[in-house]
């Protein structure tokens, strides 16, 4: 449990991201639950960076759509994500994505949960 969001950030690939599902089932009332989906939130987007930063051209374009999807859901539950993680993730994004929709659509939707009054972000 402790070795896997460091494997998430450098595999990308389901099979990795279904043993980290099955663990955040097992923790579901647990206290844990909450920072192992931090771990898994700053391992998806290192792991969409990645992606983003050795495969400049779209070919990956479903792997990085399903890794989209889980960031969006991840952050709709956690609501707060690393500044360096988001800088990072904001920064490539935008050099390497800037016409994928599912990325613009995520990111607005990540732009309106982590700037919110509350946010720590947000100042």
């Amino acid at each position: 449990m402790d070795h896997l969001p460091a494997a998430l950030e450098r595999a990308g690939n389901e099979e990795s991201w279904a043993v980290a599902d099955a663990i955040s089932t097992m923790l579901k009332n647990s206290e844990e639950l909450h920072s192992w989906r931090r771990r898994l939130l700053s391992a998806c987007i290192k792991g969409l960076v990645a992606m983003y930063s050795s495969s400049k051209d779209e070919s990956k374009q479903e792997v990085e759509r399903s890794m989209l999807l889980r960031l969006e859901e991840l952050l709709c539950v956690v609501e707060e994500v690393d500044s360096d993680d988001w800088c990072n993730l904001v920064k490539t994004g935008l050099k390497y994505r800037y016409r994928d929709e599912t990325f613009l659509k995520v990111l607005n939707v990540a732009i309106k949960l982590l700037y919110k009054k509350e946010s720590s972000l947000s100042q």
